[in-house]
């Protein structure tokens, strides 16, 4: 199926979010599009729909899979606006976001679907799940110009810390059960990263109300949903494993030229297995075994 905009998809096409989860993929570029939906559709979402440009092509297989939205972020179009009309016209269902060459790993998924691990973490009463935007990167720069390699994708094992998020309300206390993350390559590489988007926190993944409403910062206007956990035990966090940021790097001119290698000391192999995640402690299992 091919929406031609954004506002035919939720006028026409909410059949697609009468079940979830759902999935929205934006398109930045086609670097992984492909591997992008096919990730997710094997994590068991019910639809996966991709948000992209006319001109972009896709394999048969998605095509007859995945849902299609012309949208074309490159000439304006606003992926937060985006995502809170998808909320808007789609009340009571669990929606989960990302950008092309993003990959979401939890605790488990590979043998567990992403229904089951939301009906568990429904049971514990939550309505969001936090998620770690964890930098992948290629490990030759002169190989792999773009910084992605599937094959060969490196990720930093250390580096990563959280500070108290402040209140603007109350200057005497941060917020309950939230903090503001920092790592990867926007903490090794921040002289080129705008202080605004240095945060590698993300709630990717939610319950939909009509009344939600996500944020420029990727939070949402319903403090509870960017708690990290309830307040008697520790829950499931997941972890977004992303070229996103390499990419960026190495295409805008400021950094391009300043950069010939992402690896240091710290950086391993990523697997491609929640095992590594878990180990890394990127990632919580909360009472999910």
């Amino acid at each position: 199926m091919h929406y031609k905009s954004l506002a035919a998809l939720t006028k026409s096409g909410r059949g697609h979010f009468a079940k979830g989860p759902v999935a929205l993929v934006f398109a930045e570029d086609d670097v992984e599009l492909s591997t992008t939906l096919r990730h997710h559709r094997q994590l068991g979402f019910q639809e996966v729909i991709a948000f992209m440009p006319d001109a972009f092509a896709l394999p048969d297989d998605l095509n007859d899979t995945v849902t299609r939205v012309s949208f074309d972020i490159a000439a304006g179009g606003d992926v937060i606006s985006a995502v809170n009309a998808v909320i808007k016209a789609a009340p009571d269902i669990w929606l989960y976001y990302c950008f092309n060459a993003e990959y979401l790993f939890f605790p488990f998924c590979e043998s567990r679907t992403v229904g089951e691990m939301i009906a568990f973490h429904r049971e514990e009463r939550r309505d969001a799940m936090l998620t770690y935007v964890i930098d992948l990167y290629a490990a030759d720069l002169d190989t792999c110009p773009d910084a992605v390699s599937l094959d060969d994708a490196m990720m930093d094992r250390s580096g990563y810390y959280a500070l108290a998020r402040p209140d603007p309300g109350n200057k005497n206390y941060p917020k309950e059960r939230q903090l503001d993350f920092f790592g990867g390559l926007r903490w090794r590489f921040e002289e080129h990263v705008p202080p605004d988007r240095r945060k590698i926190d993300r709630i990717s993944l939610f319950r939909t109300r009509k009344d939600l409403i996500l944020r420029p910062d990727f939070t949402f206007d319903d403090e509870e949903y960017n708690t990290y956990s309830c307040k008697w035990h520790n829950n499931l966090t997941a972890a977004v494993c992303s070229f996103r940021t390499a990419k960026a790097l190495k295409h805008n001119p400021g950094s391009r030229f300043d950069i010939h290698s992402f690896q240091w000391h710290n950086s391993v192999p990523f697997e491609w297995h929640s095992r590594q995640l878990l180990d890394l402690g990127l990632m919580e299992p909360g009472q999910w075994f």
